[in-house]
């Protein structure tokens, strides 16, 4: 069902906490100084209400957490999570992904994460998918040297596409898994849709690619 648009929640968005303007001469290159202490910069691209993120930006006050959300009423969902006990480690910034080059330098970013993204199911649309090669050239810059990439979705045929445009692109791949829930593996913060699939019985597919950059 598509999400009817909240228009008073995103006009109160610029206000509310986390939130940061869409003008990339405020940040590219100055994300430390926005957080006000240097710490790891790990990214959510389409980040969608915030679940993922809010619990790893808990888990680990030792990283500075940005979430990228391009869809407003989304994104007010999410940062409407996030008002009550704002957490110092965590912003938000309503872009793009194409957009990522315009807001980060160069080896800037340690780790990105892409759970549930649209898979784009139409080969003429294979261009849009977020693991699509020129999306990882994109990451590949922003990225430090064997910076990762972890990916998490609950369609096999969008795993498989990512699989070979991660070989494609000349990166490095591990910890792959075809039942995130059964393959003994720790740590995980499940997303709103996650719970929905695990529910419904359907496994999620994970796997983490590191850039081959030196």
């Amino acid at each position: 069902m598509r999400l009817r648009r909240n228009w008073q929640g995103e006009a109160a968005l610029p206000s509310m906490p986390g939130v940061l303007e869409a003008s990339p001469e405020l940040y590219r290159h100055r994300w430390q100084e926005i957080f006000e202490e240097e710490r790891p910069l790990h990214l959510e691209i389409g980040m969608g209400k915030g679940d993922f993120l809010m619990g790893m930006a808990a888990r680990h006050p030792g990283v500075n957490f940005v979430g990228i959300e391009r869809i407003p009423t989304v994104l007010y969902i999410a940062v409407r999570k996030n008002q009550q006990r704002p957490l110092a480690n965590l912003r938000f910034l309503p872009v793009d992904a194409k957009e990522l080059e315009q807001y980060f330098g160069e080896s800037q970013v340690e780790r990105i994460y892409l759970n549930f993204s649209d898979p784009w199911p139409k080969q003429r649309h294979s261009s849009r998918r977020l693991t699509h090669k020129s999306k990882l050239d994109i990451y590949s810059r922003i990225l430090k040297p064997q910076g990762q990439v972890h990916l998490k979705t609950d369609q096999e045929k969008l795993f498989d596409f990512s699989v070979e445009e991660f070989a494609r692109a000349g990166w490095s791949l591990g910890k792959i898994t075809r039942d995130l829930h059964n393959s003994g593996f720790e740590g995980n913060v499940t997303t709103e849709y996650e719970k929905r699939f695990l529910q419904q019985g359907q496994p999620i597919y994970r796997l983490e690619a590191w850039n081959g950059k030196k």
